[in-house]
């Protein structure tokens, strides 16, 4: 396939400024180790499930909260519409700051991303929909295998120990930031029941109450935290899903930096609540979502019913053909150059590994089926499976190029002065230039001492007693 764009077009996974690589290291790592806490917590809930499915079902169905406010739901509700509210809320944040401040601030930047990821969304449901047509299946999954889990993805990464080049990392968090908002906006518009409008009312008059005391710059987690906790419980009794309450509040955040500030309030908060959602909040509704029956009937009936082979070849196929397809058509007609230091087989890896579709997938996958447990648990197997042959196809890609990563990212850490700024930085600067000269000089002036020292130890060696 040759490039769709001409040299002089502008360049695709080019290198980050430094701040954005900065800021994109510092999440990554929190998502990683969550990824991997989420891999455990799915794995303890596939062993628990597998192998004392009654004390499984028996934890999930285990109900507190207050009846009187209309929450006493079960812990896995609680998984689904709670914990879950702290995900969205750093999803929330994530996309505010890559629109005011990140990747999509610039619409000629923000095109490709944005097509790739909208593509990543159409293609697995029009997979999933052709599928069910054919098989004549529901077509209620539809939006199942829409959804990547970032988390999971990174996790993947951390096992198989490829380390992506930078703009690889930042290419896949941008597509997982607009697929969290297409997700949201799906769950927002499709799956809400009926609305009790007194209760969004209030939801909506907390959520401006939320706004006022941030743009007179109150401060304190006393005030905000209760405030947040009756919105999100106003948000539930709505109809409306309560990880819509989340989102809102993390996009009221500001996340542009004023005069004298290291972080902007946004980045602050982001910084303190991502290691709640992704080490606690996303790894305990694993826990108490992913326990599904994995049997050899149960893997069997994946393949052979229309809903779940619809969500595996979603995931598998239509992420990887959707993202790859519409990141290629985008350059195409944006004349955008990819990065000679990268193929497009590299974004067909990454466009494979979006197809892990975990954390979202199994939410969507609730609400589509809600009320027929035993299609539910299907899904949710499907999900799972679908996500396992993605990354195993991932993993095959990514190790093809691995030697190729590893040197690309060697390169970008590369910080041969010791001032805390990779070289790549300050190749223009004609000051580095100068340092990297007296560092070259001073290393050769040691060889030199040590040569002239080893050469004097033999020739005493060497001389009769």
């Amino acid at each position: 396939m040759p490039a769709p764009a001409p040299p002089t077009g502008r360049k695709f996974l080019g290198r980050l400024s430094l701040p954005e690589r900065r800021y994109l290291a510092d999440a990554l790592r929190a998502e990683t180790v969550g990824g991997i806490l989420l891999l455990i917590a799915a794995v303890a809930a596939l062993v628990w499930a597998n192998t004392s499915p009654a004390s499984y079902a028996s934890a999930q169905d285990v109900h507190f909260g207050p009846a009187a406010l209309g929450l006493d739901l079960s812990l896995e509700h609680w998984a689904a519409d709670g914990f879950l509210a702290v995900f969205f809320f750093v999803a929330g944040i994530e996309l505010k700051r890559e629109l005011v401040a990140g990747e999509l601030r610039d619409p000629k930047a923000a095109a490709l991303p944005v097509v790739a990821a909208v593509c990543g969304m159409i293609a697995p449901a029009g997979v999933y929909a052709l599928t069910n047509l054919v098989g004549d299946g529901s077509m209620d999954g539809w939006a199942v295998p829409t959804a990547t889990d970032i988390a999971f993805a990174l996790a993947v990464l951390a096992v198989i120990g490829t380390s992506l080049p930078s703009a690889l990392r930042a290419f896949l968090l941008t597509l997982a930031v607009v697929d969290d908002l297409f997700a949201i906006l799906i769950i927002a518009i499709f799956f809400t029941g009926d609305i009790d409008f007194l209760a969004l009312g209030g939801a909506f008059a907390g959520l401006a109450v939320f706004w006022l005391l941030l743009r007179v710059n109150v401060r304190g987690w006393y005030v905000y935290v209760p405030l947040a906790l009756v919105i999100w419980a106003l948000m539930y009794n709505s109809g409306v899903h309560a990880t819509i309450a989340g989102v809102a509040m993390g996009l009221m955040l500001r996340c542009t930096r004023r005069e004298g500030e290291d972080h902007s309030p946004g980045e602050h908060i982001e910084h303190l609540v991502r290691p709640v959602s992704a080490g606690l909040a996303v790894p305990l509704f694993a826990l108490f979502s992913a326990g599904v029956s994995l049997s050899g009937k149960a893997v069997t009936e994946v393949f052979t019913q229309p809903v779940t082979l619809g969500v595996v070849l979603g995931l598998v196929v239509g992420k990887a053909v959707g993202i790859f397809g519409g990141t290629w058509l985008a350059a195409r007609f944006t004349r955008a150059e990819l990065n000679e230091d990268l193929a497009w087989a590299d974004v067909l890896a990454v466009a494979t590994l979006a197809g892990i579709g975990f954390t979202v997938s199994l939410l969507i996958g609730e609400l589509a089926f809600e009320g027929d447990a035993a299609l539910t648990a299907e899904v949710k197997a499907a999900v799972l499976i679908g996500s396992l042959i993605a990354a195993v196809i991932a993993t095959v890609l990514l190790k093809l190029r691995v030697r190729r990563y590893r040197a690309l990212l060697e390169d970008e850490e590369r910080d041969e002065d010791q001032d805390g700024i990779p070289d790549m930085y300050e190749q223009d600067d004609p000051g580095y230039h100068l340092r990297m000269a007296e560092i070259h000089e001073r290393k050769a002036a040691e060889h030199r001492e040590r040569a002239r020292l080893a050469g004097a130890s033999r020739d005493d060696a060497d001389r009769p007693a």
